[in-house]
């Protein structure tokens, strides 16, 4: 069952999403407050979000910030927020898609199927990412070679599984998360260190040379992870 978590101040939005939501076979778990809404996504993981940005402790946007710092669940903005610059703000944070209020039950129920499809191809996605003679999935955080899979990669025996560290993992699953997309340096070293670290970018280059070893065809030319001169990293399928 697809569990949901609704976070909003209004205890009459909470109580009709509630009951519309479960009505429809939906796990639904509430949160008045970006407080609360935080700790339950932590310690509940719901399939997805439906958030108000408007809540009386920590901004919406704020609450979209912590959320993306550990998961990619599919958020649906709810806001009465209706300026173009709200709107943009919490889609470049991570929200997934924007219903302004007043809205239709219909209408929230078709975006919250279209955004789960979205995350359920995503996800099938993710769990089969090939870098040259191996195939990554993230969902299950295992790397193998092809041949694993019943496959012999350029008439060579490439097999086993291969070991990445937990700040491995961290930095290659940003990279594969938005494939062809260039990542800036400071948002690595941010999202993996710490906003105190962004200045050690010999940190990145350590890192990169190591999965560069371990999953590239030949380290010293990489075709997949690829570094940008003085800006980020790219991965290329």
């Amino acid at each position: 069952m697809t569990r949901i978590l609704i976070v909003d101040d209004e205890p009459q939005i909470l109580r009709a999403l509630r009951i519309n939501l479960a009505a429809r076979r939906y796990e639904v778990g509430v949160a008045p407050d970006g407080g609360a809404a935080l700790r339950q996504a932590a310690d509940w993981h719901p399939d997805l979000v439906v958030l108000d940005l408007g809540l009386p402790d920590i901004d919406g946007v704020d609450v979209i910030h912590g959320l993306r710092g550990w998961t990619d669940i599919p958020i649906i903005v709810l806001s009465g927020r209706a300026g173009n610059q709200d709107k943009v703000d919490a889609l470049d944070a991570g929200a997934d898609d924007y219903v302004t209020k007043p809205f239709s039950i219909d209408e929230l129920l078709a975006r919250v199927r279209a955004v789960s499809r979205r995350a359920a191809v995503h996800e099938a996605e993710l769990a089969h990412i090939r870098i040259g003679d191996h195939v990554v999935d993230l969902t299950a955080r295992t790397v193998f070679g092809e041949t694993v899979f019943g496959e012999t990669v350029s008439g060579e025996t490439v097999s086993g599984e291969v070991r990445l560290t937990p700040t491995e993992w961290h930095i290659l699953g940003i990279l594969l998360r938005n494939p062809g997309k260039l990542i800036s340096q400071r948002y690595l070293l941010t999202e993996v260190w710490g906003a105190k670290f962004v200045k050690e970018s010999h940190y990145l280059r350590q890192y990169m040379a190591q999965l560069r070893r371990k999953l590239e065809r030949d380290p010293a030319h990489p075709a997949h992870l690829i570094t940008e001169p003085g800006m980020g990293y790219r991965f290329v399928p």
